[in-house]
C-alpha cells in the first residue's frame, strides 16, 4: 500500500468515527431532554402489562370458582357454599341455575323475583315458567303480548287452554288465531281451536 492509499484509509476511518460520534451526542441530547417523558412512557406500557395480566389471572380465577360451584351444585343443590361462591363470581349463571331449579321445584316465587334478572333469557324464561305454573291466564296474557317472547306463542296457548276451562271459548279463539301459520305450534293451535273451543 501506498502512503496516499493509507492516508485516504485513515481519513475514511475518522470519517465514519465522527459520524458515529456525532449520532451518539445527538442520541445522548434527545434522551437528556426527554428523559422525565421516555420513563413515563416506559413506566406506563408496563403498568400497562403487568394491570392486564393481573386482571386475566383474577378473570381466570373467578371463572374457575364459578365453574367449580356450579358443578358441585349439579351434584349437590343444596350446598349453600357453592350457591353463594357462584353468585358472588357469576351472578347471571347463579340466576340461570336458580331458574332451573325453580322450574323443577315449580316455585312460583322464586321465578317471580328471578324476572327482574338481569340476564334477559333468564328473565323472560322465568316470567313465562312463573304464570305457566301458576296458570295465571292474565300473567300468560301480558307475557305473550310483550314484544320478543321467547315463548310468546306457548304463552298463547296456555292462555287460551285456561281461558277454555274457564268457559271464555270466544277469547281463547282469539287467543289461538294470534298463533301463525307459519308457528311451529300452527298444528297445536289448530287443533285446540276445531276440537277445544266450540
Amino acid at each position: 500500500m501506498s502512503l496516499k492509499e493509507n492516508i485516504t484509509m485513515v481519513k475514511e476511518e475518522l470519517s465514519t468515527e465522527e459520524q458515529f460520534f456525532e449520532q451518539a451526542v445527538k442520541t445522548e441530547r434527545f434522551v437528556k431532554k426527554y428523559k422525565k417523558p421516555l420513563i413515563a412512557a416506559v413506566a406506563a406500557v408496563a403498568l400497562a402489562v403487568v394491570g392486564t395480566a393481573a386482571y386475566d389471572a383474577y378473570a381466570a380465577s373467578k371463572r374457575d370458582a364459578a365453574n367449580a360451584a356450579y358443578m358441585t351444585l349439579q351434584s349437590d343443590p343444596a350446598n349453600a357454599a357453592a350457591q353463594q361462591t357462584l353468585k358472588a363470581n357469576a351472578p347471571m349463571l347463579y340466576d340461570a341455575w336458580s331458574m332451573s331449579e325453580a322450574i323443577k321445584s315449580g316455585d312460583v316465587k322464586t321465578l317471580q323475583a328471578l324476572a327482574s334478572s338481569p340476564a334477559a333469557e333468564v328473565s323472560d324464561v322465568s316470567s313465562y315458567e312463573a304464570a305457566a305454573i301458576a296458570g295465571d291466564a292474565k300473567a300468560l296474557g301480558s307475557y305473550g303480548y310483550r314484544q320478543g317472547a321467547l315463548y310468546k306463542e306457548m304463552a298463547l296457548i296456555d292462555e287460551a287452554v285456561l281461558l277454555m276451562q274457564s268457559g271464555k271459548t270466544d277469547e281463547a279463539h282469539r287467543r289461538l288465531q294470534m298463533i301463525g301459520d307459519q308457528s311451529p305450534l300452527a298444528p297445536l293451535a289448530e287443533a285446540l281451536s276445531h276440537y277445544g273451543v266450540k
